[in-house]
């Protein structure tokens, strides 16, 4: 059965039903294996979302994509690319931005996707690369944060690396969608890397991913192939192996003769 492509209005009836599945994608091969796998929601960037095979790849999966505040520019910059990429397949935008730049994009019915805990772009206010909201402090802070997103006209908040019973707590306590990534699975949906899921991440893999395939050492053997091949090609260069009768062109013996004769 082929499964349609979900809205925001269809997200937002799933709160507190079911766990949804999310993944961030960065290629088209990923993004049809996403699809066939059955994913439900991706986040990927604007150069594989706004791909023209993008959306006959991924026809169903609702997807999310954006950029850093430090990359997208002023409120009204931020708001022309996101109407850019809406109009070219994109299903949500993720803003990192401020709150104004959230309620500016929100005011003018761009879905956005919001983002606490562990925000990579913002880390150096939380203490660098770690989690967030171990303290009581911390974990009111992160409630004040996802209710201001709310406010500001956010339908989904991505929640990282925030232990699991807070995430819970807030996830009961405001109407927008939480999706997890390392914050437990009290949340909305569950949001993974592809590079950790398939085992590509260089150096270590993040506590809060599983990995499911090794890529690494495949993409290790398919390397070590491409050597041996190019070096055999090479060999046989020089040996005079190759090329062979059967990778020629034959010219008829008639005409052969016929330009030859034309030389002398």
């Amino acid at each position: 059965m082929t499964r349609a492509l979900p809205t925001v209005a269809d997200l937002r009836a799933q709160k507190g039903r079911r766990q949804l599945t999310m993944l961030r994608l960065f290629s088209l091969e990923e993004a049809e294996a996403a699809e066939e796998a059955g994913i439900d929601i991706a986040s990927v960037p604007d150069e594989v979302c706004l791909h023209p095979r993008y959306r006959a790849l991924a026809p169903s999966i609702f997807t999310m994509t954006g950029r850093t505040h430090l990359e997208a520019g002023t409120p009204d910059d931020y708001l022309r690319w996101s109407a850019d990429a809406i109009n070219r397949g994109a299903d949500a935008v993720y803003c990192s931005g401020s709150l104004r730049t959230v309620e500016h994009l929100a005011r003018e019915h761009v879905p956005v996707v919001g983002h606490v805990g562990l925000v990579p772009s913002r880390a150096t206010w939380t203490g660098g690369m770690r989690a967030v909201g171990k303290t009581a402090e911390g974990a009111l802070r992160l409630l004040d944060e996802v209710r201001a997103y709310e406010r500001a006209g956010a339908f989904a908040v991505e929640i990282e690396v925030v232990p699991a019973e807070v995430a819970f707590e807030i996830g009961r306590r405001v109407g927008v969608l939480l999706w997890s990534m390392g914050a437990g699975g009290a949340c909305d949906a569950q949001y993974l890397f592809a590079n950790d899921v398939l085992g590509y991440t260089e150096g270590r893999v993040p506590r809060h991913a599983k990995v499911y395939r090794d890529f690494r050492a495949e993409a290790a053997r398919l390397q070590a192939e491409r050597v041996a091949a190019f070096a055999e090609f090479k060999a046989d260069v020089e040996s005079g192996a190759f090329p062979e009768g059967r990778h020629l062109v034959a010219m008829p013996e008639a005409e052969r003769a016929a330009f030859l004769a034309a030389l002398d």
